[in-house]
């Protein structure tokens, strides 16, 4: 049985025709994931006024009444700096956002993620726009989808796909923010859940493909969002590929909560994802010894989206594309992929380089393993 494949147990796929189109590109090469929508995003110079727009226009959302009777002014408290929240740029920028999406499918990608990174209620609370993270989500699925109808429509013969993507959140079920209280929780697994669930319903209702459970540091937060997924996909009576990657933090090796890419693979393969894989922290370099783990032991597809290199001391990223492409190109001819593309620092051109690299190597064949 393929990865991702639905058996007995498990609810029909949402979009059968769309999975097995994934499905018939996966086994004939390697795909491509696009690259950083952050990196794109500075790329356009945008000051507080641009994130804001006409609805945010005070810093608040004009649009909402947090509770009965309230009106929004200069001293209500509800005014917010929403410079940096790149996701809110779906609703007030959208056709950024949407040429983005076309940049990188132009530069070869066959997938493209949401700009959805943070678009959960925890995460935009910083902001304080908790109450847009189904809208967010909705918008920033659809202006992908856009995006990729228009270049499936272009040349029919090659499927492009939306990945919904779906944030670690900024905090940590795991581990205790405070020294002082190692037993201090500054999240729960439910409220986790609760976010989880809400995004990810958005995301389905925008047109997402597949979903992503991405850049994850903290198992049990990806395992809140799984069960999220699957909360959502009950309530629907069908589903769609679910991938996930996480994120190894420093050169120990490991995840932010402590785990090994071995480790890490087995602790959500019941899940039965589409795809493990890793992604941002390090360049690719860094990772090749990691995805070489999951390339050996996991019964899934697997997946690398790696930052440009380590950041430099301006907070910049210094691989090329030709470096990148490289190296990527080698874990390629290595047989260790099965999906491809850039993290934080990476451009069309990094992705354009990369699919050339990785063009004339055949995917990574599943092993045959033991069920879980």
């Amino acid at each position: 049985m393929a990865a991702g494949s639905p058996d007995v147990d498990t609810l029909p796929w949402l979009n059968p025709q769309r999975v097995a189109r994934l499905q018939d590109a996966l086994q004939a090469r390697i795909l491509v994931i696009d690259g950083a929508m952050g990196t794109m995003i500075q790329q356009h110079g945008l000051d507080e006024g641009d994130y804001r727009g006409e609805r945010f226009v005070d810093g608040f959302d004009a649009a909402y009444l947090p509770e009965a009777g309230h009106v929004h002014g200069a001293s209500c408290g509800c005014s917010h700096d929403q410079r940096g929240n790149n996701d809110l740029l779906s609703l007030t920028r959208p056709e950024i956002i949407r040429d983005i999406h076309a940049q990188y499918l132009d530069a070869g990608a066959d997938l493209v993620e949401t700009n959805t990174f943070n678009s959960t209620t925890i995460s935009l609370a910083d902001y304080g726009l908790s109450h847009l993270a189904r809208e967010l989500n909705e918008a920033g699925a659809r202006l992908a989808r856009e995006a990729c109808d228009a270049a499936e429509a272009r040349d029919p013969a090659r499927p492009r796909f939306v990945i919904g993507v779906l944030g670690p959140t900024s905090r940590t079920a795991s581990l205790s923010p405070d020294v002082n209280r190692p037993g201090f929780r500054a999240i729960t697994f439910d409220a986790l859940r609760e976010a989880y669930r809400e995004a990810t319903d958005g995301l389905i209702d925008g047109g997402a493909d597949l979903l992503m459970v991405e850049t994850v540091f903290d198992t049990l937060n990806a395992k809140a969002a799984l069960f999220a997924i699957e909360e959502a996909f009950d309530a629907r009576g069908s589903r769609l590929p679910v991938m996930v990657s996480g994120t190894i933090t420093d050169a120990s090796g490991r995840t932010l909560s402590g785990q090994t890419a071995e480790a890490f693979w087995y602790s959500l393969r019941h899940a039965r994802p589409l795809s493990i894989g890793l992604n941002c922290a390090l360049g690719a370099k860094d990772l090749r010894v990691h995805v070489d783990v999951l390339a050996q032991i996991a019964d899934a597809y697997v997946s690398t989206h790696p930052n440009a290199g380590l950041p430099n001391a301006f907070g910049g990223y210094d691989e090329t594309p030709e470096d990148m492409a490289a190296v990527l190109g080698e874990f390629a001819r290595a047989g260790l992929l099965n999906l491809v593309g850039g993290c934080c620092g990476t451009s069309p051109a990094h992705i354009n380089a990369i699919a050339r690299a990785v063009g004339e190597y055949p995917p990574r064949a599943l092993p045959a393993l033991e069920a879980a």
